[in-house]
């Protein structure tokens, strides 16, 4: 795909400096630019790469004053990151605007699919399943019965959604990640065995949200397991059976999550941090990374360490923590100078 400077600054509504019919094909950073390429300048430490740059077309905000002679065609904006990010968002859509059904794949004679699909070869779409306008299911992936998708909704290759899933509009779930199966529910008998526990209720996925790739999300035990609105979830992480996480919370890789722990609204938790199961995590509330959640955590707090608690107290503790060894040493000398001391008696 070709674009010329103009059509960027016709989508950008920004101003051409330079030559309006210049080409990019491709994007790059400022320091790696290549001919036909497009690149963009924000943090001003960066300034110098712009007069060196073979990038074709490059994205600055209107303040920038160059210092030097640039070869290089400009499109001024208000906020040249801003305005890349819009073309990374438009360069997405274009390059995965793909339509049509590829052959072979399988779809059951119950499924209902809206307008504008695509379902890649090698995809099995189950009994009763409902795909709203613009979805598109790529390669390799497994929606099971009776699952509901959204509109506008993306499926990348490999995904697998286990029966009775329902998922809302504008969700992206990235490749290898598994919706839906099993909770990790066992009862323990007499002779040391362990049998399964049915797993029969499911998983809800609301609007606008995106699952990272290799995450699990189980289904509920009974009732739902619920992802809500606008969640974000980065890669590798573990959700488990009747799980609640709040609107527009963000989550980490590596993240384990135990059942049935409710999760609030705007919390940001980071990787590797483990959450134990049938805990209340207020709204609001951020978790340091590699974090070991054994209670339930009240709104607005910032919390660290293992067992976690209040950020200001871990951040104090850290002074001892890390001068123990010093610490320790000082008392050993304080004790020896104690033993070599002649008792006084008082008269």
């Amino acid at each position: 795909m070709k674009f010329t400077a103009k059509q960027i600054a016709d989508i950008l509504e920004g101003e051409i400096v330079g030559n309006p019919n210049e080409e990019v094909s491709k994007l790059s950073k400022i320091e790696e630019g290549e001919k036909g390429s497009l690149t963009f300048l924000s943090n001003p430490k960066y300034n110098s790469f712009l007069y060196t740059t073979n990038a074709s077309v490059a994205i600055v905000s209107n303040t920038f004053q160059p210092e030097k002679v640039i070869t290089t065609t400009l499109i001024k904006v208000e906020n040249a990151y801003e305005a890349f990010s819009k073309i990374l968002a438009f360069y997405n859509e274009v390059k995965n605007n793909k339509t049509g059904r590829e052959n072979p794949h399988f779809m059951s004679d119950s499924a209902k699919i809206g307008e504008n699909e695509y379902i890649g070869a090698f995809s099995y779409i189950g009994e009763n399943v409902i795909l709203g306008d613009n979805v598109k299911i790529y390669p390799s992936s497994y929606i099971g019965d009776n699952t509901t998708i959204g509109d506008n909704c993306v499926i990348f290759s490999g995904v697998k959604i286990y029966s009775e899933t329902s998922i809302g509009h504008n969700c992206k779930i990235h490749s290898g990640a598994i919706i839906g199966s099993d909770g990790f529910g066992f009862a323990p008998s007499e002779n040391g065995e362990y049998t399964a526990i049915p797993q029969i209720g499911n998983v809800i996925i609301e609007d606008n949200v995106d699952i990272g790739s290799a995450c699990t999300i189980d289904r509920a035990t009974m009732g739902s397991t619920i992802i809500r609105k606008g969640v974000k979830l980065d890669n590798q992480i573990q959700v488990a059976h009747n799980v609640e996480i709040g609107s527009n919370t963000v989550i980490a890789s590596q993240t384990g999550i135990a059942g049935s722990t409710k999760i609030g609204k705007n919390c940001m938790i980071g990787g590797q941090v483990g959450i134990s199961g049938h805990l209340k995590i207020g709204n609001n509330v951020k978790i340091l990374a590699q974090a070991g959640i054994s209670k339930s955590i009240k709104d607005d707090e910032i919390v660290n360490g293992t067992p976690a608690f209040k950020v200001q107290d871990f951040n104090k503790s850290y002074v001892y923590f890390k001068n123990l060894p010093k610490i320790a040493s000082k008392i050993n000398n304080i004790e020896k100078e104690l033993k070599t001391q002649k008792p006084t008696i008082n008269e």
